[in-house]
């Protein structure tokens, strides 16, 4: 009898942690005629901001866009006066569709045991029905690179889009970085002589791997049909053929300069994620064309004797040294994570404050980290030919005030609703119904 408990106990248990991740909104339908958001500023990107402006798309593509642009037949004209369109924001580096509960772990798919997983996909392990996704997507975040968290080479990045029946339906781009992190290098020994030993032998380990990931690149085109797979060695290919960067979480100025030599000498493209000392390193960072993805402005100062503004500047020093950037939001693993993306143009909002041109923010927010991920012939700004992801905001989308009215992805519009603002009506009901909030 205990037994019998105990198991319809563990399913009950089972069946409400897959409850507890699951979402209600149903995904956008195809678009099945051309649309026209007309009369609305048009903040476009890659080019001049429209007054008064006008965006078609059909097919899930803009057609086009401008001040005085001729609606095709059969278009459903959508006034959008005195509110603002933007390309859907992108969330760099997070775990959404990842990670749910932290106290559950059968909700949380962002580590793997080992030191090595090049080969993991995290694009295969997205919940479309998690409950974060629709309080991001409410707020603008319609792309997001996730990736893994766990071990040294931690795997593969993935870029999807916030909406889709399946993860298949979400993935817009698979191998778009493979993950290293430069912290795990450093060893926490106090004694820095052996912790230099040991830093050394680990990239001599990686460099090690690569050779062979060279090998067996040569093995399996000469020899296809005798050399046996490896999905490790496989998942280096495209790093070391050029076709695919290498994502360095660095923060230090000596990770960062070390991963940056090390990648240039094995012939690699690196990309730095979080780069709290970047700045320092601008030089380097310029002369070997290294782009940067901003770990959140929302930190706290890394030394004692930092500035206390640290962290809200960096964004604008590295504008002014002229590299290459992005701003990120929490990341994978970080307090918050998934279930803050939708604060990702908050963070931008922060660099604004200090010194950061506003349509720069707006820039690092979107069409600048899909650059940096490879993917901006089909997202990031809104141009013809591109896909029809983007928002319409009734303001300044750094500005909290500002709420979404409409988005689209891939032409699809989608729900905006959330268990946030649905319970944010439950308890506006309460205290209407007790007389403390005014019948609407």
């Amino acid at each position: 009898m205990k037994t019998v408990l105990s198991n319809v106990a563990a399913v009950a248990m089972m069946f409400a942690s897959l409850s507890a991740a699951a979402h209600d909104q149903i995904p956008g339908a195809p678009q099945s005629h051309p649309i026209a958001l007309v009369d609305g500023t048009v903040h476009t990107i890659d080019g001049e901001t429209i007054e008064n402006g006008i965006v078609v798309f059909a097919d899930g593509k803009i057609t086009a866009v401008g001040s005085d642009v001729e609606l095709p037949e059969n278009c459903e004209s959508i006034s959008i006066e005195g509110q603002h369109v933007y390309p859907g924001l992108m969330e760099s580096m997070s775990n959404l569709g990842l990670s749910e509960i932290g106290s559950t772990r059968s909700t949380i798919d962002t580590d793997e045991v080992g030191s090595e997983n090049g080969n993991l996909n995290p694009h295969v392990a997205v919940n479309p029905d998690s409950e974060l996704i629709p309080v991001a997507r409410s707020n603008g975040v319609l792309l997001a690179s996730i990736a893994p968290r766990r071990g040294e080479i931690r795997g593969q990045s993935s870029v999807i889009q916030l909406d889709g029946w399946t993860n298949q339906d979400m993935l817009l781009a698979a191998d778009t970085g493979l993950v290293v992190s430069w912290r795990a290098f450093d060893s926490g020994n106090r004694n820095d002589g052996d912790r230099a030993k040991q830093r050394d032998e680990r990239l001599q380990q990686l460099a090690d791997r690569l050779d062979e990931a060279r090998r067996y690149a040569a093995a399996r085109t000469a020899s296809p049909e005798t050399t046996p797979t490896d999905l490790r060695l496989e998942s280096l290919i495209k790093v070391i053929e050029g076709k695919c960067p290498m994502i360095v979480d660095a923060d230090d100025r000596r990770e960062i300069e070390a991963a940056v030599a090390f990648c240039v000498g094995q012939n690699i493209r690196p990309i730095i994620y979080g780069g709290y000392d970047a700045p320092q390193c601008a030089e380097m960072l310029k002369r070997c064309s290294v782009p940067v993805i901003i770990h959140s402005t929302y930190r706290l100062p890394a030394r004692r004797d930092d500035a206390y503004d640290a962290p809200y500047t960096l964004p604008l020093r590295l504008y002014e040294a002229g590299v290459t950037f992005a701003i990120g939001g929490p990341g994978s693993g970080s307090p918050g994570g998934g279930s803050a993306a939708g604060n990702l143009p908050y963070h931008a909002a922060v660099a604004v404050a200090y010194g950061l041109p506003a349509d720069e923010a707006v820039r690092a927010i979107t069409l600048s980290p899909c650059e940096i991920m490879g993917i901006a012939d089909r997202v990031g700004s809104i141009t013809p030919g591109k896909d029809a992801t983007l928002f319409v905001s009734n303001g300044d989308i750094l500005q909290t005030e500002s709420n979404v009215t409409r988005a689209f992805v891939a032409g699809a519009e989608v729900d905006l609703g959330s268990k946030h603002k649905t319970l944010a009506e439950k308890y506006r009901i309460k205290y209407r119904r007790q007389g403390k909030l005014p019948t609407p």
